[in-house]
């Protein structure tokens, strides 16, 4: 039996919704999941670009008059970090509460408000740090949408497809950080908006700029996309569950492996696109780095579907455990190009390096993201094996297994506070490159013991 036909609609509530189930996923749940996705992907697309906003934001803020110093403007590139990635703990368990349509609108709007206010902020050079620092934690709002992003689509679809339809989500989504750091440079260049838009500032170099446009770009979008979702999306009446209901994640051990694994991946790709310009600034500073730093988070996000696919393919485990490997290599290389007392490094060399490590943080985003449904189905067939195959048994799958993909990311955002930070603290540069390899290498073994060696505990 397929989908009800009232169920094909946009903005209803589905009452029987069974994607495991061959016949019923041909017969309409195809067609409505995708649909899902596809109004899912730019929602989160927006939210990336104003969570990520201000990398591309800081490097003009003293062209054009503020006296910030550079742990400031660190502190602005790592503030909606740690904010996304607080709220990310609570926005993991919104859709089974509010309903995915409803959360996917409401929380989409919500991107308004910081994107508003920047554009504001930014026009008047008295405006103090700390409102600046207020408008970079209400950012956050675009990181926590992640997690009830990716927790919404997950319910949409069966165990063999959701390594490919949540690699789409997320890698597309993720390209919002690129989309972002491509846009800001063009649009801050010419009054976009015109007299609405407010007055440019001048530069000591004489140079016009209309910062506020980093802000009030994505306004329009946002509205639309925000109806877009409340019409076109799809609250599931089987996803429904309490606050309680989901908390039974906090006992699973595997949950809390897979939040370290999904740090290094996906925490990595955040925090180096978050610090990816100063880092540029920092390392070669003749480089102009808005011209190059949207690349970074560009072939991070496209290679995310592409490590969801393979993992379809050849499993999530070994894609993730060969991932690290790389990733480690990748660190090595990023090193060995940077200027030092001895040698004055390579950009292309750096920028090459610095690419292949985006796109292993890619592969790994998708490829993790495709081991927690296989390894929580596991997990719950053992605990009740006279319910294997039976659609109840899907539901609290579906439900445990959206729970955890929100709070693993959850965890995972941090990387965007806290790999800033680390770049701009007494590590240095150096120091935070070799922490970072001593952390993939333990999720080298853990991904070896417990998932991808032979008689591993939970094969993924």
């Amino acid at each position: 039996m397929g989908v009800n036909k009232e169920d094909l609609k946009g903005g209803k509530l589905i009452t029987d919704w069974r994607p495991e189930m061959e016949d019923f996923w041909e017969n309409g749940g195809k067609q409505v999941a995708s649909r899902n996705l596809w109004v899912s992907i730019p929602a989160l697309l927006l939210a990336f670009a104003v969570w990520m906003v201000w990398s591309a934001v800081i490097v003009n803020l003293p062209e054009i008059g503020f006296g910030f110093d550079e742990g400031q403007l660190f502190w602005l590139a790592a503030l909606p970090g740690l904010s996304g990635a607080t709220l990310r703990i609570f926005y993991s368990f919104m859709v089974p509460i509010f309903g995915g349509r409803r959360w996917t609108a409401i929380s989409t709007a919500s991107l308004l408000i910081p994107a508003v206010w920047m554009g504001f902020a930014v026009q008047n050079p008295d405006t103090p740090f700390s409102v600046f620092a207020m408008i970079a934690l209400l950012c956050g709002f675009g990181g926590a949408n992640f997690a009830s992003s990716m927790s919404n689509i997950s319910f949409f679809y069966p165990k063999d497809k959701q390594g490919t339809a949540l690699g789409l989500n997320a890698g597309l989504g993720n390209l919002g950080v690129s989309v972002m750091q491509f846009v800001v440079p063009l649009v801050i260049g010419f009054g976009v908006f015109g007299a609405l838009g407010g007055a440019p500032q001048v530069t000591e170099a004489g140079k016009t700029l209309y910062l506020q446009n980093a802000g009030f770009i994505w306004v329009p979008f946002i509205a639309l996309v925000s109806i877009a979702a409340w019409f076109l999306m799809n609250d599931i009446a089987s996803a429904k569950a309490s606050f309680k209901d989901q908390a039974v994640i906090f006992k699973r051990k595997h949950n809390w492996i897979m939040c370290v694994l999904y740090m290094a991946t996906f925490g990595s790709f955040i925090g180096f696109s978050a610090a990816f310009p100063m880092l540029i600034k920092k390392g070669f500073p003749d480089v102009n780095a808005l011209q190059f730093a949207f690349l970074g988070p560009l072939v991070g996000a496209l290679f995310r579907p592409v490590g969801g696919w393979i993992a379809d393919k050849l499993g999530g485990a070994r894609v993730t455990f060969w991932n690290y490997v790389v990733m480690i290599l990748a660190v090595f290389a990023v090193m060995y190009f940077l200027p030092s007392g001895t040698s004055a490094g390579s950009f292309t060399g750096y920028l090459i390096s610095f690419m292949v490590l985006f796109i292993t943080t890619g592969i790994g985003n998708g490829s993790t993201f495709r081991m927690i449904p296989v390894i929580f189905r596991t997990v719950l067939e053992r605990e009740h094996p006279d319910k294997v195959g039976t659609e109840p048994l899907f539901v609290e799958i579906r439900k445990e297994s959206a729970a955890v993909v929100g709070f693993t990311s959850a965890v995972a955002a941090y990387g965007a506070f806290f790999v800033p930070k680390m770049f701009g603290s007494g590590l240095g540069v150096n120091g935070t490159f070799i922490a970072l390899i001593a952390y993939y290498v333990v999720c080298i073994v853990l991904t070896w013991w417990y998932y991808s060696r032979k008689n591993a505990e939970y094969p993924s």
